[in-house]
Protein backbone atom coordinates (compact mmCIF):
# COMPACT_ATOMS: atom_id res chain seq x y z
CA UNK A 1 0.00 0.00 0.00
CA UNK A 2 3.03 1.95 0.52
CA UNK A 3 5.91 3.04 -1.79
CA UNK A 4 9.41 2.10 -1.12
CA UNK A 5 10.54 6.06 0.55
CA UNK A 6 7.22 5.83 2.88
CA UNK A 7 7.82 2.02 3.80
CA UNK A 8 11.52 3.04 4.55
CA UNK A 9 10.71 6.11 6.99
CA UNK A 10 7.66 4.26 8.72
CA UNK A 11 10.93 1.40 9.38
CA UNK A 12 13.02 4.45 10.65
CA UNK A 13 10.29 5.27 13.20
CA UNK A 14 10.30 1.62 14.58
CA UNK A 15 14.25 1.65 14.75
CA UNK A 16 13.65 4.95 16.76
CA UNK A 17 11.22 3.02 18.94
CA UNK A 18 13.76 0.55 19.55
CA UNK A 19 16.30 2.38 20.41
CA UNK A 20 14.25 4.82 22.79
CA UNK A 21 13.43 1.65 24.99
CA UNK A 22 16.70 0.29 25.39
CA UNK A 23 17.77 3.51 26.09
CA UNK A 24 15.04 3.88 28.83
CA UNK A 25 15.89 0.53 29.72
CA UNK A 26 19.38 1.04 30.15
CA UNK A 27 18.69 3.93 32.13
CA UNK A 28 15.97 2.05 34.50
CA UNK A 29 19.11 -0.43 35.29
CA UNK A 30 21.53 2.41 36.04
CA UNK A 31 19.06 3.72 38.47
CA UNK A 32 18.61 0.25 40.20
CA UNK A 33 22.50 -0.14 40.66
CA UNK A 34 22.70 2.86 41.86
CA UNK A 35 19.81 2.83 44.60
CA UNK A 36 20.62 -1.72 44.91
CA UNK A 37 24.38 -2.35 44.31
CA UNK A 38 23.41 -5.96 45.16
CA UNK A 39 21.62 -5.91 42.32
CA UNK A 40 24.41 -5.73 39.55
CA UNK A 41 25.51 -9.00 41.40
CA UNK A 42 22.31 -10.95 41.00
CA UNK A 43 22.45 -10.34 37.33
CA UNK A 44 25.86 -11.51 37.32
CA UNK A 45 24.94 -14.44 39.48
CA UNK A 46 22.09 -14.96 36.56
CA UNK A 47 24.75 -14.91 33.59
CA UNK A 48 26.82 -17.23 35.33
CA UNK A 49 24.32 -19.76 36.22
CA UNK A 50 22.58 -19.17 32.45
CA UNK A 51 26.05 -19.86 31.10
CA UNK A 52 27.22 -22.72 33.27
CA UNK A 53 24.16 -24.55 32.87
CA UNK A 54 24.12 -24.09 28.94
CA UNK A 55 27.39 -25.93 28.65
CA UNK A 56 26.28 -28.87 30.96
CA UNK A 57 22.96 -29.07 28.37
CA UNK A 58 25.40 -29.10 25.14
CA UNK A 59 27.55 -32.10 27.06
CA UNK A 60 24.18 -34.25 27.34
CA UNK A 61 23.56 -33.85 31.14
CA UNK A 62 20.05 -35.32 31.13
CA UNK A 63 18.79 -32.50 34.05
CA UNK A 64 20.39 -29.74 33.25
CA UNK A 65 17.75 -27.81 31.74
CA UNK A 66 15.36 -28.76 34.99
CA UNK A 67 18.37 -27.36 36.66
CA UNK A 68 18.87 -23.97 35.39
CA UNK A 69 15.25 -23.27 35.20
CA UNK A 70 14.76 -24.01 39.01
CA UNK A 71 17.74 -21.95 39.93
CA UNK A 72 16.57 -18.88 37.63
CA UNK A 73 13.03 -19.44 38.90
CA UNK A 74 15.24 -18.69 42.63
CA UNK A 75 17.36 -15.68 41.79
CA UNK A 76 14.38 -13.99 39.35
CA UNK A 77 12.24 -14.05 43.25
CA UNK A 78 15.23 -12.73 45.00
CA UNK A 79 15.90 -10.23 42.50
CA UNK A 80 12.44 -8.82 42.69
CA UNK A 81 12.13 -9.18 46.27
CA UNK A 82 14.83 -7.04 45.94
CA UNK A 83 13.64 -4.51 43.76
CA UNK A 84 10.36 -4.46 46.07
CA UNK A 85 12.72 -3.40 48.97
CA UNK A 86 14.12 -0.67 47.10
CA UNK A 87 10.77 0.63 46.36
CA UNK A 88 10.88 -0.80 42.68
CA UNK A 89 8.10 -2.34 40.45
CA UNK A 90 8.99 -6.18 39.82
CA UNK A 91 9.69 -5.49 35.82
CA UNK A 92 11.28 -2.26 36.21
CA UNK A 93 14.62 -3.05 34.45
CA UNK A 94 12.53 -5.07 32.10
CA UNK A 95 12.67 -4.01 28.23
CA UNK A 96 9.47 -2.08 27.71
CA UNK A 97 7.86 -2.03 24.33
CA UNK A 98 5.36 0.96 22.79
CA UNK A 99 3.79 -2.41 20.67
CA UNK A 100 3.75 -5.71 22.85
CA UNK A 101 2.13 -7.89 20.19
CA UNK A 102 5.76 -7.45 17.56
CA UNK A 103 7.42 -6.22 20.16
CA UNK A 104 8.31 -2.70 18.07
CA UNK A 105 9.53 -4.81 15.09
CA UNK A 106 6.49 -4.37 13.04
CA UNK A 107 6.21 -7.91 12.50
CA UNK A 108 4.99 -10.78 13.80
CA UNK A 109 5.30 -14.05 13.18
CA UNK A 110 6.35 -13.05 9.69
CA UNK A 111 3.25 -11.16 9.19
CA UNK A 112 2.48 -7.16 9.40
CA UNK A 113 1.44 -6.22 12.82
CA UNK A 114 -1.70 -4.17 13.55
CA UNK A 115 0.38 -1.17 14.30
CA UNK A 116 2.33 -1.54 11.02
CA UNK A 117 -0.66 -1.70 9.41
CA UNK A 118 -2.31 0.81 10.92
CA UNK A 119 0.78 3.45 10.78
CA UNK A 120 0.56 2.12 7.02
CA UNK A 121 -3.82 3.67 6.89
CA UNK A 122 -2.56 6.91 9.09
CA UNK A 123 -0.39 7.72 5.64
CA UNK A 124 -2.90 6.89 3.58
CA UNK A 125 -5.35 9.02 5.35
CA UNK A 126 -2.92 11.63 5.46
CA UNK A 127 -2.23 11.80 1.98
CA UNK A 128 -6.12 11.67 0.90
CA UNK A 129 -6.59 14.32 3.38
CA UNK A 130 -9.09 12.08 4.68
CA UNK A 131 -8.16 12.66 8.11
CA UNK A 132 -9.21 15.87 7.86
CA UNK A 133 -12.35 15.01 6.91
CA UNK A 134 -12.97 12.39 10.23
CA UNK A 135 -12.27 15.72 11.95
CA UNK A 136 -15.62 16.52 11.41
CA UNK A 137 -17.42 13.47 10.69
CA UNK A 138 -17.46 10.98 13.62
CA UNK A 139 -19.77 9.93 16.03
CA UNK A 140 -19.42 13.05 18.45
CA UNK A 141 -20.53 15.07 15.45
CA UNK A 142 -23.87 12.61 15.25
CA UNK A 143 -26.98 15.45 14.93
CA UNK A 144 -30.66 14.36 14.47
CA UNK A 145 -31.65 18.46 13.98
CA UNK A 146 -32.31 17.79 10.59
CA UNK A 147 -34.48 14.60 10.58
CA UNK A 148 -38.18 14.66 10.86
CA UNK A 149 -40.08 13.79 13.85
CA UNK A 150 -43.48 13.45 11.60
CA UNK A 151 -42.86 11.45 9.04
CA UNK A 152 -42.94 7.61 9.47
CA UNK A 153 -40.39 5.93 7.03
CA UNK A 154 -40.90 2.84 8.52
CA UNK A 155 -44.34 1.65 8.41
CA UNK A 156 -43.90 -1.71 10.02
CA UNK A 157 -42.12 -0.41 13.18
CA UNK A 158 -44.08 3.08 13.13
CA UNK A 159 -40.65 5.12 13.09
CA UNK A 160 -40.02 8.36 11.92
CA UNK A 161 -36.94 9.46 9.94
CA UNK A 162 -35.72 10.96 13.52
CA UNK A 163 -36.23 7.30 15.47
CA UNK A 164 -35.53 5.51 12.35
CA UNK A 165 -32.04 7.77 12.17
CA UNK A 166 -31.08 6.99 15.93
CA UNK A 167 -31.74 3.37 15.49
CA UNK A 168 -29.19 3.52 12.69
CA UNK A 169 -26.67 5.28 14.16
CA UNK A 170 -26.90 2.82 17.67
CA UNK A 171 -26.54 0.19 14.97
CA UNK A 172 -23.40 1.18 13.48
CA UNK A 173 -22.13 1.94 17.58
CA UNK A 174 -22.66 -2.02 17.98
CA UNK A 175 -21.05 -2.54 14.76
CA UNK A 176 -18.23 -0.83 16.03
CA UNK A 177 -18.09 -2.05 19.38
CA UNK A 178 -18.54 -5.64 18.05
CA UNK A 179 -16.28 -5.68 15.01
CA UNK A 180 -13.68 -7.88 16.31
CA UNK A 181 -15.58 -10.47 17.07
CA UNK A 182 -18.43 -10.28 14.73
CA UNK A 183 -16.92 -8.03 11.88
CA UNK A 184 -20.02 -8.05 8.87
CA UNK A 185 -20.83 -6.71 5.77
CA UNK A 186 -22.80 -3.30 4.92
CA UNK A 187 -24.67 -1.50 2.57
CA UNK A 188 -25.95 2.02 2.66
CA UNK A 189 -28.36 2.80 0.19
CA UNK A 190 -30.52 6.26 -0.58
CA UNK A 191 -30.17 9.26 -2.28
CA UNK A 192 -27.48 11.57 -2.72
CA UNK A 193 -27.28 13.75 1.32
CA UNK A 194 -29.04 10.95 2.89
CA UNK A 195 -25.72 10.55 5.55
CA UNK A 196 -24.38 7.58 3.83
CA UNK A 197 -20.75 9.12 3.35
CA UNK A 198 -20.71 10.54 6.73
CA UNK A 199 -22.29 6.61 8.68
CA UNK A 200 -19.16 5.20 7.07
CA UNK A 201 -16.43 7.81 8.26
CA UNK A 202 -18.08 7.66 11.55
CA UNK A 203 -17.30 4.07 11.25
CA UNK A 204 -13.68 4.13 9.51
CA UNK A 205 -12.78 6.89 12.77
CA UNK A 206 -13.95 4.86 15.56
CA UNK A 207 -12.02 2.01 13.92
CA UNK A 208 -9.11 3.60 13.26
CA UNK A 209 -8.91 4.59 16.89
CA UNK A 210 -9.01 1.09 17.74
CA UNK A 211 -6.23 0.27 15.43
CA UNK A 212 -8.47 -1.56 12.99
CA UNK A 213 -6.53 -1.42 9.55
CA UNK A 214 -9.31 0.46 7.17
CA UNK A 215 -9.46 1.49 3.81
CA UNK A 216 -11.49 4.12 2.17
CA UNK A 217 -11.88 4.28 -1.37
CA UNK A 218 -14.59 5.95 -3.45
CA UNK A 219 -16.01 3.42 -6.18
CA UNK A 220 -14.16 5.47 -8.84
CA UNK A 221 -10.29 5.19 -7.03
CA UNK A 222 -11.31 1.43 -6.63
CA UNK A 223 -12.03 0.63 -10.24
CA UNK A 224 -8.72 2.68 -10.99
CA UNK A 225 -6.82 0.65 -9.00
CA UNK A 226 -8.11 -2.38 -10.52
CA UNK A 227 -7.51 -1.50 -14.27
CA UNK A 228 -4.06 -0.30 -13.23
CA UNK A 229 -2.83 -3.57 -12.02
CA UNK A 230 -4.62 -5.27 -14.84
CA UNK A 231 -2.44 -3.28 -17.48
CA UNK A 232 0.98 -2.92 -15.28
CA UNK A 233 1.44 -5.99 -12.66
CA UNK A 234 4.66 -5.55 -12.41
CA UNK A 235 4.63 -2.48 -10.78
CA UNK A 236 5.12 -3.38 -7.00
CA UNK A 237 3.55 -0.13 -5.40
CA UNK A 238 0.25 -0.79 -6.85
CA UNK A 239 0.14 -4.85 -6.24
CA UNK A 240 0.77 -3.47 -2.72
CA UNK A 241 -2.08 -1.50 -2.76
CA UNK A 242 -3.94 -4.09 -4.26
CA UNK A 243 -3.17 -6.86 -1.90
CA UNK A 244 -3.60 -4.25 1.02
CA UNK A 245 -7.69 -3.78 -0.55
CA UNK A 246 -8.17 -7.73 -0.54
CA UNK A 247 -6.63 -7.85 2.78
CA UNK A 248 -7.16 -5.03 4.88
CA UNK A 249 -9.97 -5.24 8.33
CA UNK A 250 -12.91 -3.30 6.82
CA UNK A 251 -12.93 -1.61 2.97
CA UNK A 252 -15.00 0.97 2.41
CA UNK A 253 -16.52 1.57 -1.20
CA UNK A 254 -18.34 4.48 -1.49
CA UNK A 255 -20.69 5.51 -3.84
CA UNK A 256 -20.84 2.56 -5.97
CA UNK A 257 -22.26 3.36 -9.36
CA UNK A 258 -21.11 6.43 -9.91
CA UNK A 259 -17.83 5.04 -11.58
CA UNK A 260 -17.11 4.12 -15.47
CA UNK A 261 -18.12 0.54 -15.34
CA UNK A 262 -17.03 -2.14 -17.83
CA UNK A 263 -17.27 -5.76 -17.85
CA UNK A 264 -13.45 -6.48 -16.77
CA UNK A 265 -14.29 -4.14 -13.65
CA UNK A 266 -17.52 -6.19 -12.72
CA UNK A 267 -15.12 -8.99 -12.47
CA UNK A 268 -12.50 -7.35 -10.68
CA UNK A 269 -15.22 -6.31 -8.25
CA UNK A 270 -16.38 -9.86 -7.94
CA UNK A 271 -13.31 -11.20 -7.10
CA UNK A 272 -12.81 -8.31 -4.38
CA UNK A 273 -16.20 -8.90 -2.72
CA UNK A 274 -15.93 -12.41 -3.05
CA UNK A 275 -12.64 -12.78 -1.61
CA UNK A 276 -12.82 -10.81 1.36
CA UNK A 277 -16.31 -12.43 2.08
CA UNK A 278 -13.98 -15.79 1.54
CA UNK A 279 -11.29 -14.57 4.03
CA UNK A 280 -13.72 -13.53 6.81
CA UNK A 281 -13.17 -9.88 6.29
CA UNK A 282 -15.87 -6.89 6.12
CA UNK A 283 -16.63 -4.59 3.66
CA UNK A 284 -19.14 -1.27 4.22
CA UNK A 285 -20.88 -0.07 0.51
CA UNK A 286 -22.75 3.03 -0.01
CA UNK A 287 -24.59 3.97 -2.80
CA UNK A 288 -27.21 5.84 -4.80
CA UNK A 289 -28.52 3.29 -6.95
CA UNK A 290 -32.26 0.85 -5.93
CA UNK A 291 -31.14 -3.20 -5.72
CA UNK A 292 -33.00 -3.64 -8.86
CA UNK A 293 -30.50 -0.54 -10.75
CA UNK A 294 -27.29 -2.22 -9.19
CA UNK A 295 -28.96 -5.63 -10.62
CA UNK A 296 -29.03 -4.02 -13.89
CA UNK A 297 -25.12 -2.40 -13.56
CA UNK A 298 -23.47 -5.41 -12.45
CA UNK A 299 -23.14 -9.11 -13.03
CA UNK A 300 -25.71 -11.40 -11.24
CA UNK A 301 -23.14 -12.75 -9.05
CA UNK A 302 -22.39 -9.65 -7.52
CA UNK A 303 -25.90 -8.23 -6.91
CA UNK A 304 -26.24 -11.68 -5.59
CA UNK A 305 -23.21 -11.79 -3.24
CA UNK A 306 -24.35 -7.75 -1.80
CA UNK A 307 -28.25 -9.54 -1.06
CA UNK A 308 -27.30 -12.48 0.20
CA UNK A 309 -24.01 -11.23 2.63
CA UNK A 310 -24.72 -7.50 3.62
CA UNK A 311 -26.84 -6.11 6.03
CA UNK A 312 -29.06 -3.35 3.94
CA UNK A 313 -29.72 -0.18 5.73
CA UNK A 314 -31.70 2.16 3.43
CA UNK A 315 -31.26 6.06 4.49
CA UNK A 316 -34.41 8.19 3.97
CA UNK A 317 -35.63 12.10 3.22
CA UNK A 318 -34.03 14.96 1.61
CA UNK A 319 -30.27 16.49 1.16
CA UNK A 320 -28.80 17.21 4.79
CA UNK A 321 -26.26 19.11 3.47
CA UNK A 322 -28.66 21.36 1.68
CA UNK A 323 -30.98 21.73 4.73
CA UNK A 324 -27.47 22.77 7.04
CA UNK A 325 -26.76 25.41 3.82
CA UNK A 326 -30.21 26.66 4.61
CA UNK A 327 -30.02 26.93 8.28
CA UNK A 328 -26.88 28.52 8.03
CA UNK A 329 -27.98 31.04 5.26
CA UNK A 330 -31.17 31.84 7.41
CA UNK A 331 -29.37 32.61 11.07
CA UNK A 332 -26.74 34.68 8.99
CA UNK A 333 -29.76 36.83 7.34
CA UNK A 334 -31.55 36.54 10.84
CA UNK A 335 -28.24 37.44 12.23
CA UNK A 336 -27.76 40.46 9.99
CA UNK A 337 -31.73 41.60 10.49
CA UNK A 338 -30.81 42.11 14.43
CA UNK A 339 -27.57 43.94 13.98
CA UNK A 340 -29.39 46.59 11.62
Amino acid sequence: MLNNAQYDALMREYQKRQLENRHRQEARIREVYQALPRMEQFDGEIGAVSLEQAKKLLAGEEDALHKLRFKLKELKESREALLAVGGFPPDYMEQTYTCSACRDTGYVDGKKCHCLRQAEIAVLYHQSNLGCVLEQENFDRVSYDYYDKEWIVNEKRGLSQYDYMKAVIEECHAYVEHFRERGGNLLFQGEAGTGKTFLTNCIAKALLDRSEAVVYLTASDLFQIFSDRRFDRGDPDREERYVGILGCDLLIIDDLGTELNNSLGNSDLFYCLNGRALKGLSTIISTNLPMNELRDNYSERITSRISSGYRIIPLFGEDIRIKKKITTTRGVVECGKSMS
